[in-house]
């Protein structure tokens, strides 16, 4: 198998909720959207984000089209996770875990989006 690219897709009540604070916290950019839809990019990471309206039709199969946000983490390993923090928490951005240092040596904080996906950065310490 040759994969020659990766998208996470999401369902959400509010595609542009979550795809606004992608752009706005975390750098991705639009690459296409429609009527409750949207895909994202971003320069640097390998993986593109699509949102997806809750109880959209194309969705299959539809008996498993409920939302992303319950125990939903996204996680992306960054250079500088205190300024990145201090970045993202001073814009408002909701902070679910101020940055902590586990025994292993995973630095991380936490924010949550409008519609519950908890966004994760991590930096190896």
């Amino acid at each position: 198998m040759r994969i020659t690219a990766t998208a996470l897709s999401l369902n959400v009540a509010d595609v542009a909720a979550s795809a606004t604070f992608a752009i706005e916290h975390f750098g991705f950019t639009e690459a296409m959207a429609a009527d409750g839809f949207v895909s994202l990019g971003h320069p640097d990471a390998g993986v593109n984000l699509v949102f997806l309206r809750i109880g959209l039709e194309t969705f299959k199969p539809d008996f498993i089209a409920g939302p992303a946000g319950h125990g939903m983490l996204l996680a992306f390993v960054v250079d500088d996770l205190d300024a990145e923090f201090s970045r993202i928490a001073a814009a408002g951005a909701t902070v679910v875990t101020e940055p902590e240092t586990e025994p292993w040596g995973e630095r991380y904080c936490q924010f949550v989006d409008p519609n519950g996906i908890v966004w994760q950065l991590v930096q190896w310490v």
